[in-house]
């Protein structure tokens, strides 16, 4: 099952099942007026909201015209948004191009951080740049949306807590890194709002590729039409059933939270990048200095799930950079 979030002038939109095509979807107010009022009540909302899926690609319900440009994120506004580094190549390439150690435990001890989630942009909406000096970066990522996650939830029991699972552009502003880092108190200017992907899907939309709470499939990233990157997802070395166990230590989350993966890497340089940071990382290793920039007003990032059958299964994140008013 696949759902969206359809614009209607209001801040949380209005809930659609999307049809197989991802060009046609149906109203699901009367099951529920918004995703996370679905979330709520999973377990009421989940069954409904299948059983008009079907109905929607037997040609049993009205089908109404879906275009990217009609949605907004499909959750415009999350409780929560905790990210992870669950890609350990990303973390030793980008610390081994700065001449720093990787932190230790980083194989046993999951890396996350708490993003902003009262705004999160849509598929297709332009990303805002006040100062191109800023660095501006893509990061494609994958990540889950929770149900109720109680305080303690250990990995073996985790998997019935992800509800969703989405593709993320985690935009990042490199330049503000450093300065935010050296504080010792984490990230807040440098993560400005993030991009969803067009769709939420249930873990199994994705058949025999999500497994262990891990998708393996690659993650197709694209700039300015130009393919940048086709990491393999499979490569996550916590899976996102460990990184709940690790987030829960020591608090419970609600529905609606999100949790993210971190960039999609592998080792193999030949896969591409998620993101500019690593490829500049290997220039800084390889040539000394990095010759890559960091993204400016005009470049467009799309990022996309193929399956095996070549079925887009998010839909395209595919934005572009645009000057902030």
């Amino acid at each position: 099952m696949r759902l969206a979030t359809r614009r209607n002038g209001t801040r949380d939109g209005e809930l659609v099942v999307v049809a197989r095509s991802g060009s046609a979807c149906a109203s699901a107010r009367s099951v529920a007026p918004t995703l996370q009022s679905a979330l709520d009540d999973w377990t009421s909302a989940e069954p409904a909201l299948r059983a008009l899926s079907a109905e929607l690609d037997s040609g049993r319900v009205l089908a109404e015209p879906l275009g990217v440009a009609d949605l907004l994120s499909p959750l415009p506004r999350a409780y929560e948004w905790v990210d992870g580094s669950a890609f350990l190549s990303h973390v030793r390439l980008v610390r081994r191009a700065r001449g720093a150690e990787p932190p230790a435990g980083l194989d046993t001890d999951p890396l996350v951080y708490q993003g902003g989630s009262g705004h999160l942009l849509g598929p297709s909406e332009d990303f805002p740049l006040a100062d191109a000096s800023w660095g501006l970066d893509f990061e494609g990522e994958i990540a889950v949306i929770l149900g109720d996650v109680p305080e303690g939830t250990k990995a073996q029991d985790a998997a019935p807590t992800v509800r969703l699972l989405v593709l993320v552009n985690d935009w990042s502003l490199r330049g503000l890194v450093p300065a935010e880092l050296s504080k010792g108190f984490g990230f807040f200017c440098s993560k400005p709002a993030t991009s969803l992907s067009p769709f939420a899907v249930t873990p199994d939309e994705l058949g025999a590729a999500y497994r262990g709470g891990r998708v393996h499939l690659p993650l197709s990233v694209r700039l300015n039409g130009v393919n940048v990157g086709q990491a393999d997802a499979g490569e996550m070395h916590f899976s996102f059933f460990e990184l709940i166990e690790h987030i829960a230590r020591t608090r419970s989350f609600v529905a609606g939270t999100l949790l993210g993966s971190g960039t999609v890497s592998n080792d193999d340089p030949a896969r591409g990048v998620s993101c500019l940071v690593e490829r500049r990382a290997r220039e800084q290793i390889e040539l000394g200095s990095p010759r890559t920039p960091f993204l400016k007003p005009g470049d467009r990032v799309e990022i996309e799930m193929l399956d095996a059958g070549g079925w887009n299964v998010f839909g395209t994140l595919d934005a572009r950079v645009a000057p902030r008013p």
